[in-house]
């Protein structure tokens, strides 16, 4: 099982706000639907929630909801209630990677659990006041490679560096 993780984040770590994201950024969004589409996204369930519900469960992909919550549903998801738990579930899928989509607790469980192998991280050049941050790691267990540069223009409202890191 290859685990990724996937998130975007201002220039304070910010990855949200109230709940939702913060900024507009459409070639951020097609980025991660590019690259997620096909496998298994995991995410707690404040992140599933604060998807418009038009977009839920998010298409052509396995869609999973960790929440301690042992009655929770969420139509057309699987739902756990460990990342653990989540884990050992996957261990023999080969055929996908997981990509562990946030929020900021799930992120950091799953730095913890040392069960991150790559990680895109968009790189916002903007501080948006967020209340929800990405937690920080070792930059000197990771090699590092810029996978897409977007300048601020009028489709986005600020620049920003797709980054990718892998384990050494």
């Amino acid at each position: 099982m290859k685990v990724s993780l996937i998130v975007a984040m201002d220039l304070d770590r910010g990855i949200g706000k109230n709940n939702d994201l913060m900024w507009h950024l459409p070639s951020d969004m097609r980025f991660f639907k590019e690259t997620t589409s096909g496998h298994i996204v995991v995410m707690g369930r404040k992140n599933y929630e604060s998807i418009p519900e038009k977009y839920r469960p998010l298409p052509n992909r396995e869609n999973v909801v960790l929440t301690r919550n042992e009655s929770y549903v969420a139509e057309g998801c699987e739902v756990f209630h460990s990342l653990e738990a989540f884990l050992n579930h996957y261990e023999s899928e080969t055929e996908r990677t997981v990509f562990i989509i946030g929020g900021g607790e799930i992120y950091r469980q799953a730095l913890e659990l040392d069960a991150v192998e790559e990680m895109y991280i968009s790189h916002i050049n903007h501080s948006y006041g967020a209340d929800t941050f990405f937690p920080a790691f070792d930059l000197k267990n990771w090699n590092v490679e810029s996978i897409l540069e977007q300048p601020k223009d009028d489709r986005h409202d600020a620049s920003f560096t797709v980054l990718r890191y892998t384990k050494k």
